[in-house]
């Protein structure tokens, strides 16, 4: 099982930014998959969650980032829009075999893990 993140980059603020989170070993249907997030100084912090059956999200980014996935393409997307600097943070996928469609919105939830990608917003 592997799930690789990618799509960071610099962007100023009010930027938009599309994450990607390639999975490998297994088939994403039957998984909840989660972004999370770790700015400097901070811990680790839940973003969304696609539990196959809704999708969720914090609020400090409600209205403005958007999870999605391909089960075709093995696939989790992350578009983030109007984007601020408090957006700052390495970004992480996470995966978890789960067909409940429960929210999953902690880290010892989900046991797959893949590399994280770095946003940074500012001008």
């Amino acid at each position: 099982v592997q799930l690789q993140a990618s799509g960071g980059g610099l962007v100023q603020p009010g930027g938009s930014l599309t994450l990607s989170c390639a999975s490998s070993g297994f088939t994403l249907d039957d998984y909840a998959v989660g972004w999370f997030r770790q700015a400097p100084g901070k811990g680790r912090e839940w973003v969304s969650c696609d539990s196959s059956r809704d999708t969720y999200y914090a609020d400090s980014v409600k209205g403005r980032f958007t999870i999605s996935r391909d089960n075709a393409k093995n696939m989790v997307y992350l578009q983030m829009n109007s984007l601020k600097p408090e957006d700052t943070a390495v970004y992480y996928c996470a995966a978890r075999y789960d067909v409940t469609g429960t929210l999953r919105i902690h880290q010892y939830e989900y046991p797959e893990w893949g590399q994280g990608t770095q946003v940074t917003v500012s001008s």
